[in-house]
C-alpha cells in the first residue's frame, strides 16, 4: 500500500509501479528487492535498520488506523526486534506484543481496540515518513 500511496503522491519509478501492483501475499524477497530498487530509482537513501523498523511501525499504524490492515495483520507483520523511540511507538509495540493465539474471545475485542487507539496516537504524533510520503504522517 505504501508504494501505491507514493504513486498517488506523485513519486514514480518502474520499480515503484511494479511494487504497487504486487498482491498482498507476494514473496518477501521480491518485495524487498523491488523496495530497494525503487528507493534507488527515486534517489532515496536506504534507511538504517533502526529507522526502517520505526518506519515499519508507522506504516503498520497507518494501515490499521485507515482500516487497510486488521490487528492480526499488524501482529503478523511486526518484528519484535524493532526499537521504539517515542512513547507512542512503545505503546503500539507493547499492545501488539500482548497478542497471543490463546487469547479468549472475550479478550480479543479489548486488545484490538487498544491496538487501534495506539495506532491512531502513533500516526497523529509522528513525523517519520513525512519526507517519503507515508500517508497520515504528520507534516509540520
Amino acid at each position: 500500500m505504501l508504494a501505491a500511496h507514493a504513486l498517488v503522491d506523485g513519486r514514480d519509478s518502474p520499480a515503484l509501479r511494479e511494487l504497487a501492483g504486487l498482491p498482498r501475499r507476494s514473496d518477501e524477497t521480491e518485495i524487498r528487492e523491488l523496495y530497494v530498487q525503487a528507493l534507488h530509482e527515486l534517489g532515496v537513501p536506504l534507511p538504517d535498520e533502526e529507522t526502517a523498523g520505526r518506519w515499519l511501525l508507522v506504516s503498520l499504524a497507518v494501515g490499521l488506523a485507515n482500516a487497510e490492515l486488521s490487528p492480526r495483520d499488524v501482529v503478523d507483520r511486526l518484528s519484535m526486534t524493532i526499537a521504539a523511540r517515542t512513547q507512542e511507538e512503545t505503546q503500539f509495540l507493547s499492545i501488539a506484543a500482548e497478542h497471543s493465539e490463546w487469547m479468549g474471545a472475550d479478550e480479543l475485542p479489548g486488545w484490538e481496540n487498544g491496538l487501534r487507539a495506539a495506532a491512531h496516537s502513533l500516526t497523529a504524533s509522528t513525523d517519520l515518513g513525512s519526507d517519503i510520503g507515508v500517508p497520515g504522517a504528520r507534516r509540520d
